[in-house]
C-alpha cells in the first residue's frame, strides 16, 4: 500500500505543474474569446470573424497596453485604479498578491524592488538566502541597517530582516534564479 501511494504522489508531482499550467492558458484563452469574440463579432464584417480570433484579440489588447503604460495620461490612470483597488479592503489583498507576483514576473528593467540576492549570517554556522530591497530606512534611525526579505519555501510567506550591511554575503547569482531556488526550498535547479 505504501508503494501504490507513492507512486501516486510521484504522478501528481509529474501531472500538476502541467496539467495546472495548461489549465490557466485554457481559461485565459476561452476568456479572451468569451469577452472579445461578441465585440468583434459585433464590430467585424459579417464572416469575418473566425473561433480563436478572440485570443489574438486579447494578446493584441495586452500588447497594446504595454506600450501604454509608458504614456503620461495612461500612466496616471493605471495609478489611478490601482489606488482605487487598494482601498476596498477585500479587494486590496487579492489585488496586491497579484500586482505583486506580477511585479516579481516583470522584465528586470521594470523590476526594481528586488536588487540583489544575499545571504545574511545567523550565528557561526547558519545563513539564510534573503534579498536586499531597498535603501536604508531613514525612519528605523539605522544607517546601515538594509532591508533584507527572506522569503518562506513555498511562497507561503516571508520575513522583513533590517540587516547591517556587514552582516551580509553578497552572491553572485541572478535574483531570479536565487528567488526560485529558495520559493522551491531549494529543490530547483541551481544553475
Amino acid at each position: 500500500m505504501k508503494t501504490l501511494g507513492r507512486w501516486f504522489m510521484q504522478g501528481l508531482v509529474a501531472v500538476l505543474p502541467i496539467t495546472l499550467t495548461i489549465a490557466l492558458l485554457y481559461w485565459l484563452g476561452t476568456t479572451a474569446e468569451s469577452l472579445l469574440g461578441p465585440v468583434l463579432r459585433w464590430v467585424l464584417p459579417q464572416g469575418w470573424y473566425w473561433p480563436g480570433l478572440g485570443i489574438f484579440a486579447g494578446l493584441a489588447v495586452v500588447t497594446a497596453t504595454g506600450m501604454l503604460v509608458n504614456a503620461y495620461l495612461f500612466r496616471n490612470l493605471l495609478e489611478l485604479a490601482n489606488n482605487l483597488l487598494a482601498r476596498i479592503p477585500l479587494v486590496k489583498t487579492v489585488f496586491e498578491s497579484i500586482r505583486d507576483i506580477a511585479r516579481f514576473a516583470a522584465p528586470d528593467k521594470q523590476r526594481e524592488e528586488i536588487k540583489r540576492a544575499v545571504l545574511v549570517r545567523l550565528g557561526e554556522d547558519v545563513r539564510v538566502l534573503g534579498f536586499v530591497t531597498n535603501a536604508p530606512p531613514k525612519w528605523a534611525g539605522l544607517d546601515k541597517a538594509l532591508p533584507v526579505y527572506v522569503p518562506m519555501g513555498y511562497q507561503i510567506g516571508g520575513f522583513t530582516l533590517l540587516v547591517d550591511e556587514d552582516q551580509l554575503e553578497p552572491l553572485d547569482v541572478d535574483v531570479q534564479t536565487a528567488m526560485r531556488y529558495t520559493l522551491t526550498a531549494g529543490m530547483a535547479d541551481s544553475a
